[in-house]
């Protein structure tokens, strides 16, 4: 993951972010496809694409091998994530990357397009609370075309299970733990390493200066995302996948 030759092997970088997140969701790739699935079946298979907080393009890499058609806007403000975006997709055409803070309110200015086909984002706004997260649901109402579908695959805690969320917690965690056991690479030590490469020591240095350490939002249960998805201007949303511990919700415009 450091340099190859003279340039850096950003694929590398990718996939050990991949790795390094799918120890925290082993159902992550399945969360992807049934996301891409839904594309399909409300939008086709040349969509307008916007990657919301895109980190270092996820879901951007499996919308162009799965729709080669397709065209994606991936938006973020970490400059280390965007950085290894935009080495793993620099000379691709059909992608476009923007910095900007979706807390900005004019964020939606900085966009090349004016509407897209589909909004979609994976495991970003728990990041958020509530507040500023129903005003950016509010926003994307506005950005998603007629007919077009936003998506958000992330944790969702129903406050009405404790007893349900303790046991599931227990379990993956337990997991986590046997995975760590045999090598996997948790948050910090993954950007540990980030800091310590010498082209991504400057960027991760800069995305600390701009989030400081890792905190959650409120995450929201399920039913909350559906609920103020509809007060945005969706006509209808729902969860169409979810496991004990996170959902996918669709809302169609």
């Amino acid at each position: 993951m450091t340099e190859t030759g003279t340039s850096t092997d950003w694929q590398s970088w990718q996939e050990s972010w991949d790795r390094q997140q799918e120890w925290y969701m082993p159902d992550r790739e399945e969360r992807f496809r049934v996301m891409l699935d839904m594309v399909e079946a409300v939008v086709g298979p040349a969509p307008r694409v916007l990657d919301l907080a895109c980190g270092t393009g996820s879901i951007t890499d499996r919308l162009l091998k799965r729709f080669p058609d397709a065209t994606s806007t991936g938006v973020d403000l970490d400059p280390a994530l965007l950085a290894i975006a935009r080495g793993t997709f620099d000379g691709d055409d059909r992608v476009a990357f923007v910095t900007a803070d979706l807390k900005d309110p004019d964020w939606t200015t900085r966009l090349p397009h004016t509407s897209y086909d589909a909004v979609l984002t994976a495991t970003a706004l728990h990041w958020f609370h509530s507040e500023p997260l129903a005003v950016l649901y509010g926003q994307l109402g506005g950005l998603v075309r007629d007919g077009g579908l936003f998506m958000n695959a992330d944790r969702t805690i129903d406050p009405d299970t404790p007893r349900i969320n303790a046991a599931e917690r227990a379990h993956r965690h337990a997991a986590m733990d046997r995975a760590k056991a045999v090598g996997a690479l948790d948050w910090a030590e993954w950007w540990a390493l980030a800091a310590k490469d010498p082209v991504l020591a400057g960027p991760t240095a800069e995305r600390f200066a701009i989030y400081g350490e890792h905190a959650d939002g409120d995450m929201p249960s399920a039913a909350w995302h559906t609920r103020t998805l509809l007060a945005s201007g969706f006509a209808e949303a729902r969860a169409v996948w979810s496991s004990p511990s996170d959902s996918l919700i669709l809302a169609v415009k």
